[in-house]
């Protein structure tokens, strides 16, 4: 794999965040054609694209969505995901219309919380079955010295 063959939509999630793994999986099982890979934010290539895109990899608490070397975060990221999701689920991009200010302020809501409310596992999240082939967590050797 070269910095050009990367997918063109890399879910990047905090892989030790139990609402997190709910998400993966929720994406994974509405995506029949396979559209999104996933990484770890705490993965090599996880902690590159974060870097890359002039995120904050040491407190994440947004899933990002790199599409098409453009990342995305917050509700932006979630409504991005959705309008490529299987239908009837792509619908929940309607939530677009919301002003961005306001599904932020609820989707900070439910980031702070979400150790709380759903838990946090000691180690980062080990894809099995099916969900394996579309994760990602090393970088390629040529994207590490590119500027990709």
């Amino acid at each position: 794999m070269t910095h050009n063959t990367l997918p063109e939509r890399i879910v990047i999630f905090d892989g030790v965040c139990n609402l997190c793994e709910f998400s993966v999986n929720f994406i994974y099982e509405r995506d029949r054609n396979g559209k999104f890979t996933f990484t770890p934010a705490q993965s090599p290539l996880g902690q590159w694209l974060l870097e890359k895109h002039q995120l904050n990899t040491g407190t994440l608490d947004t899933v990002v969505l790199v599409k098409k070397n453009r990342a995305y975060s917050r509700s932006n990221a979630a409504l991005k995901i959705a309008a490529d999701l299987d239908p009837p689920w792509n619908t929940l991009r309607l939530f677009s219309l919301i002003p961005e200010p306001v599904r932020d302020a609820v989707y900070n809501h439910i980031a702070k919380n979400r150790y709380k409310w759903f838990g946090k596992k000691e180690s980062c999240m080990i894809p099995t079955g099916d969900v394996k082939a579309r994760f990602l967590e090393q970088l390629p050797q040529t994207t590490a010295n590119s500027t990709f």
